[in-house]
């Protein structure tokens, strides 16, 4: 499959500034030219670049709305996330009609597919031989991350679909029951961040198949628009606390009941976590929940209300929507049966960090990386447009920079040749060093004013 990534650069308001180098977690951007460059092997869509630029030169590709127009039956999966965009006042009943107002048929939560995950998962966690901790497949962007720095952890991967997958699959399959043809039905993701983008540009052409990601923030703007003309309509509204809480950091632990379980969020607080894991010091946690963006998916740059209000607001539906409403054993075996609960999109190691595919190669270029780096100065600058010094002997070894890139080398290097410059100066050939002397002693004769 093609790669895509949802996070893009506009080169008309990039400075070349290194605020993004320093916090990608990947190391999955350069600046070159003035420019910043990401590296789309490397990118893992978390959307720190995104958040951090002073200029707003990275954003997220999502899809309009109007992409829904594409289809007869158009059916709405909001994020848990996007109730928290809402005062908690505001029934969600009435938030889920304002989707059908804007040209939606049906909605089908996705904090209802994630109470239904939940279950599912509870039945994985209790198989012996399991490969601990098992790490949550919630994140699209924790999952690259294990992808591409820590593919050790591959098999650490719960082997199970994400809310958001479960959920497009059950609503397609109620749509397709009520008689509409596969081609005629589009299911769209409201999303609070852009690595769901990309999963749902992922997602391929089965029953999981997710037809279009649309900024949580586009559809906010819409929505508050319209909501004073919506009615509530509280039967829309069918997840309870167990799915709502997935909204943020710690949610997906807490609906699993008891265990040995733990939450990280951050993405950075996350690879210090799985760095952990690789050195087998968190053998005694059973599943790790990990989130990309700090607070959960609150923190998603798509999202617009504050994270902390937002993660309030949470806090508050979690008691007012305090009823859980379960579902038959028959369903769960369906759903089973279907697909439901299978991921489309096997793990995969990415192997972008690797030296050389050969042995022997790759041991040249990490001695001729570790000598190099006894040259650099060590300060991780930025200034050579590599976020650290490591990188940037890593770039020279493999032929995406020069030494020259460090602002230190070059200024050593001209100091060098300047001393190289003023020694050849000072020379004078063999043929020519005494008439060279009688020049100099006549010139000294003349500002001495001897006749």
């Amino acid at each position: 499959m093609e790669a895509y990534h949802s996070v893009v650069l506009d080169e008309e308001k990039c400075k070349g500034c290194t605020h993004c180098i320093r916090r990608c977690p990947t190391e999955a951007i350069r600046v070159k030219g003035g420019k910043a460059r990401i590296d789309e092997e490397r990118c893992i869509d978390c959307g720190e670049c995104i958040r951090t630029c002073p200029n707003h030169a990275k954003y997220a590709q999502a899809d309009p709305l109007e992409a829904i127009q594409r289809f007869r039956y158009r059916v709405a999966l909001p994020a848990p996330a996007f109730y928290a965009q809402f005062k908690f006042t505001i029934p969600l009943g009435k938030v889920l009609n304002g989707l059908l107002r804007l040209g939606f048929h049906e909605v089908f939560e996705v904090a209802r597919g994630a109470e239904i995950l939940s279950a599912e998962i509870a039945r994985f966690l209790e198989k012996r031989n399991l490969v601990l901790p098992v790490i949550s497949s919630a994140c699209p962007a924790v999952v690259r991350l294990v992808e591409v720095k820590f593919p050790s952890l591959l098999d650490n991967l719960l082997p199970l679909d994400s809310p958001l997958g479960v959920a497009a699959k059950i609503a397609r399959l109620r749509a397709l029951e009520r008689g509409y043809r596969p081609e005629e039905v589009g299911v769209f993701f409201i999303t609070p961040c852009p690595a769901k983008v990309t999963e749902v540009r992922q997602s391929g052409e089965g029953l999981g198949r997710i037809d279009g990601a649309i900024s949580m923030a586009s559809i906010y703007t819409r929505l508050m628009n319209e909501l004073h003309l919506v009615e509530d309509r509280p039967e829309l509204q069918i997840a309870g606390f167990r799915g709502i809480g997935w909204a943020r950091s710690g949610g997906e632990q807490e609906s699993l009941g008891e265990g040995e379980y733990m939450a990280v969020d951050g993405i950075h607080n996350v690879i210090s976590v799985f760095e952990k894991i690789e050195m087998g010091e968190l053998r005694g946690v059973v599943y790790c929940e990990a989130q990309a963006c700090i607070g959960g998916c609150v923190g998603g740059v798509l999202a617009v209300q504050n994270p902390f209000i937002a993660k309030v607001n949470v806090n508050h539906l979690l008691k007012k929507y305090s009823v859980f409403r379960p579902w038959k054993e028959e369903e769960m075996e369906a759903w089973r049966k279907a697909g439901v609960f299978v991921r489309e999109r096997a793990y995969e190691a990415k192997e972008v960090l690797k030296l050389d595919q050969n042995f022997q190669r790759a041991m040249e270029k990490y001695q001729q990386i570790e000598k190099l780096l006894e040259l650099l100065p060590g300060l991780d600058c930025g200034a050579c447009g590599s976020p650290t010094c490591r990188a940037l002997a890593e770039d020279v070894v493999q032929g995406k920079a020069e030494e020259v890139d460090c602002p230190f080398l070059l200024r050593d290097n001209m100091l060098e040749l300047a001393r190289e410059i003023y020694a050849l100066a000072s020379r004078v050939p063999q043929t020519m060093a005494g008439k060279r002397r009688e020049d100099i002693g006549g010139q000294d004769s003349r500002s001495r004013g001897t006749p």
